[in-house]
């Protein structure tokens, strides 16, 4: 099975590094993020990969050409300013005809992807998303005036459900994106919302998503420990 990893965004948000390299490059622990997670594919048997790049994509190639690793990898250009969905949509030729994985070139996960696969083909519908709970930032108080009624510390259960990627999808879904423009997650999985062919595989473990510095930080942090 096909694993596309959408790896050609700005990555605006953390342009401290990104200024000079494209976000899945920038380095967790010493390694690529864009590395851990095709290494996470990997660890399954997963290891035909395609690269949807875009954003200083030189970069990504010269580094797949520079070092050796036991998989297939195909690197494409996917436009500089093409949205999530537009990438996947300049992919169809390459996906094929069968049922294909992606994911965002910025978030790891422990997901178990065999289990994620067997789930999509029980269910049998166009889309099945790993949904997350996010890392809760805050606490929560409630007030009655000045008085705290009550408090909790921050706490995962607290949050709701979130898209965490990690995606099994079926080629007809690809139909749902109308050209370059179209944001993945909105057009395409709100349709496949609307006749019932999106389902979430529940994720409770470990997700992290690497939008901010605070981000990376933290994952230096887990990494080091992990």
């Amino acid at each position: 099975m096909k694993v596309v990893i959408l790896a050609g965004g700005k990555g605006t948000r953390i342009s401290e590094y990104s200024k000079n390299i494209p976000k899945p490059m920038i380095k967790i622990n010493g390694v690529p993020i864009l590395l851990h997670i095709m290494k996470h594919y990997s660890k399954y048997g997963f290891t035909d990969f395609i690269l949807a790049l875009g954003y200083k994509s030189n970069v990504i190639k010269k580094f797949f050409k520079t070092k050796k690793f036991p998989w297939n990898i195909k690197m494409v250009n996917t436009g500089l300013n093409t949205m999530t969905g537009g990438r996947l949509k300049r992919l169809k030729k390459i996906i094929g005809n069968k049922t294909f994985m992606m994911t965002y070139g910025d978030g790891v996960s422990d997901v178990n992807i065999k289990k994620l696969i067997k789930f999509h083909k029980k269910n049998k519908k166009l889309i099945t998303m790993t949904a997350v709970r996010p890392p809760a930032r805050f606490g929560a108080i409630k007030l009655k005036g000045n008085l705290v009624k009550y408090f909790k510390e921050k706490s995962k259960i607290d949050e709701g459900w979130i898209n965490g990627g990690f995606f099994v999808i079926e080629p007809k879904l690809i139909k749902f994106i109308k050209n370059d423009n179209t944001y993945f997650e909105k057009e395409p999985l709100e349709i496949a919302s609307s006749i019932k062919q999106l389902y979430a595989y529940k994720h409770y473990d470990f997700w992290q998503c690497m939008d901010t510095t605070r981000d990376k930080d933290l994952l230096e942090k887990i990494f080091k420990k992990k």
